[in-house]
């Protein structure tokens, strides 16, 4: 049997479990693709409980696996392809980023590895601008986008716990556009919140129930998955141009593919899900 979607115009073939993500090595928490179009899977474990194994597994654009790597990672919780193809994985309850190269190699990092508040308190995601400015959601125990330049120099932050415009409840995933807007899933208010670059606040969408990722097309379209579940397809300016039901409990990660297909990280049950354009 197969099942389909869709989402505007456009027809997709659901693909799922999808891609050699090996069994039992934890749970698929967030995917992202660099620009030859290999695709990184991060796996969630427990390092209290769980031996330890890779986090990060790299397939080819049919599925294929190429390589696994991130042993020393705790807690991947999302991660992000920086535009100099270094892969950034949030290691969450580390309270650190690290920065590896597409082999795995540790080239750097965010934060403080293991100390809270310096300056992250359980982030959640990061996103890059073309020219590797840095921004991170953080996250889970603050409510706060940090601002990084390129060479890693803290350059500000905005955000507090709240409701109002630049306020947050677990700000979970960031991600900008070509047009050089920000945009923030916070996800325990049940918006996306959209700013510049220096953290002036344009707009919001509210028509999304606790947000979990979200991405944006070649147009600036806005992708978002969230907790209904359903994956949704929003216009710059916040139009709702599709919406579809492609995933059991929630998709936690969300990426495109240049090859036009959607790649969705699902965690209970873990897999990863892909949507083929037809």
């Amino acid at each position: 049997m197969e099942l389909f979607v869709t989402l505007g115009a456009q027809r997709y073939r659901i693909q799922r479990p999808w891609g050699a993500v090996p069994d039992g090595a934890g749970r698929v928490s967030d995917v992202a693709v660099d620009a030859e179009g290999r695709i990184f899977v991060l796996l969630r474990a427990d390092a209290y409980v769980d031996p330890a194994a890779a986090t990060v597994i790299v397939l080819d654009a049919q599925g294929k696996r190429l390589d696994a790597w991130g042993e020393a990672v705790a807690d991947g919780h999302m991660f992000a392809v920086a535009p100099d193809g270094s892969v950034h994985v949030v290691d969450r309850d580390a309270h650190e980023i690290i920065r590896f190269d597409v082999e795995g190699e540790r080239l750097g990092s965010l934060g403080t590895r293991h100390a809270p508040g310096a300056p992250f308190n359980s982030p959640c995601d990061i996103c890059f601008a073309p020219d590797g400015t840095m921004f991170v959601g953080d996250g889970y125990a603050a409510s706060r986008i940090h601002r990084f330049k390129p060479d890693g120099t803290p350059d500000g932050g905005w955000g507090e716990p709240g409701r109002g415009p630049g306020q947050f409840c677990t700000p979970h995933a960031v991600w900008m556009n070509h047009h050089g807007e920000l945009a923030v899933a916070d996800r325990d208010n049940s918006r996306v919140q959209i700013f510049t670059a220096s953290g002036t606040f344009l707009r919001e969408i509210t028509d999304v129930h606790k947000p979990m990722d979200i991405v944006a097309d070649a147009e600036g379209n806005w992708w978002v998955t969230d907790q209904v579940p359903r994956l949704s397809v929003f216009s710059r300016q916040g139009a709702l141009l599709g919406r579809a039901r492609a995933v059991l409990n929630g998709a936690h990660g969300l990426a495109l593919h240049p090859d036009g297909s959607v790649l969705l990280a699902e965690m209970n049950p873990s897999r990863l899900t892909r949507l083929q354009p037809v």
